[in-house]
């Protein structure tokens, strides 16, 4: 293998930058020419693909976003718009791709692998939800869970100053795991999450005990945006009809949560997954996603990568029942 290439799909996250970083400053160390994608898929089907050398990620490391950009590509869904990106990949002599994203990137990648088998492809994680299994964190989970912290604390700075309860929702549209740490770092009296039902009574009837038995003068109650009840607008309603002691409000922190420089861990886990996906490409591996699990580096396959969400910990709700 001569000729690697890497971009960024799907939503943005926090440390996708370094990731990009590593791959590049990898495949340079081992003698590969490196080339970067724009827009994700979409770039790859207009062929805006440019050399990538070691100045070309200097100074990158702490910033948010991706330098790559990235985008959802509906003509990379089509036999036509894959077809069109592989004769580009051939065309420039490219046999490699470190593809960064999360659910989406790696359907297309699996899919396109099997069309074109003499490309191979590696993912590293990167999504702030953190639902791929084979992972233990993906690429923008911590940092975004440290933004949503930080912007809870202070809401709640408020609240306990004119006896509020607040609703608020957090990035989750089909798994809680930001919701259900950051109700745990922010002390939160109750964690809605896609993964369980919503009981509005048993919701009703704790936070009525903390503010009759525990004498609470304001209240955090934590919802992920696919929540089955409806979001923090629609639960915040339905409670207010029926408690009424506190004020009530909702606040939505929406793509806050994507933005910002990636914290420590971030980026030095970002780091690893992209050397770590530059050497598994040269050992041969494809149609395989890079994660750390346990401190060790794994490989799992697209396939079940992308199909087998992992559970919430019964522990960490557990957590929220007595610690709150």
């Amino acid at each position: 293998m001569k000729k690697i290439a890497v971009f960024t799909s799907g939503g943005d996250a926090p440390g996708m930058n370094a990731c990009i970083r590593a791959v590049v400053r990898t495949g340079l160390h081992f003698g590969l020419e490196v080339f970067g994608i724009k827009r994700g898929y979409e770039g790859l089907i207009d062929d805006e693909m440019v050399p990538m050398k070691s100045h070309s990620v200097s100074n990158i490391i702490q910033l948010g976003g991706t330098i790559l950009q990235t985008a959802r590509s509906k003509r990379f869904l089509t036999p036509e718009g894959r077809r069109d990106a592989y004769e580009n990949l051939t065309k420039r002599g490219i046999e490699g791709i470190v593809a960064i994203g999360g659910d989406g990137t790696f359907q297309g990648a699996d899919v396109f692998t099997k069309e074109f088998p003499d490309i191979v492809i590696v993912g590293c994680p990167g999504t702030i939800d953190n639902d791929l299994v084979g992972t233990d964190f993906t690429i923008g989970y911590d940092t975004a869970t440290n933004t949503a912290m930080q912007a809870i604390d202070n809401i709640k700075d408020t609240a306990d100053s004119h006896n509020r309860l607040f609703f608020i929702e957090v990035m989750g549209r089909d798994a809680g795991f930001i919701a259900l740490r950051t109700a745990i770092a922010t002390g939160a009296e109750a964690v809605l999450v896609p993964e369980t039902r919503t009981n509005l009574d048993r919701l009703v009837e704790r936070l009525d005990y903390h503010y009759r038995r525990n004498r609470k003068t304001s209240g955090i109650v934590i919802v992920a945006e696919g929540d089955d009840a409806g979001g923090a607008v629609k639960v915040a309603e339905a409670v207010k009809q029926r408690f009424d002691y506190y004020e009530i409000k909702v606040g939505i922190l929406g793509h806050i949560q994507r933005g910002g420089k990636p914290t420590c861990m971030e980026r030095v886990r970002a780091s690893q997954m992209g050397m770590e996906a530059v050497k598994a490409l040269m050992a041969g591996e494809k149609g395989v996603m890079i994660g750390v699990v346990n401190n060790k580096v794994v490989y799992t396959p697209f396939e079940q990568a992308i199909k087998h969400h992992e559970d919430t910990n019964p522990v960490l709700l557990e957590m929220i029942d007595i610690l709150s």
